[in-house]
């Protein structure tokens, strides 16, 4: 879950999907330098497989982020090929781009 190039944006934190199920999440992550486009890494304990586009859910994450300081436009399902049976990817608006660059974030798409 962590190496080099993740930037921990939030610890452990319960999501609840729509149908009212609580999942504990184990930390949001972004990589540390992208091409302007950011996805948002959700890391679960366990799996939760067939939520990956549950609003409720994503609604649950999008608080987390507000609860450590993110105060843009809401995520949204991220591409459906990157999702994993413990693992949400969501994707983040351009403005989340000023919000990741605060924690350390680069975007390289800024040298061309």
């Amino acid at each position: 879950m962590h190496n080099d190039t993740d930037i921990q944006l939030s610890g452990p934190f319960k999501a609840t999907d729509g149908a009212g199920r609580a999942h504990d999440a184990k930390a949001i992550r972004i990589f540390d330098e992208g091409y302007g486009a950011i996805d948002v890494y959700v890391d679960f304990k366990a799996p939760i497989s067939g939520l990956h586009k549950d609003a409720a859910l994503i609604s649950s994450v999008l608080a987390q982020l507000r609860s450590v300081g993110y105060q843009g436009p809401a995520l949204s399902a991220g591409d459906p090929v990157l999702q994993e049976a413990r693992l949400l990817v969501l994707a983040a608006p351009d403005e989340f781009n000023t919000y990741a660059a605060s924690k350390g974030w680069k975007d390289l798409s800024e040298d061309f």
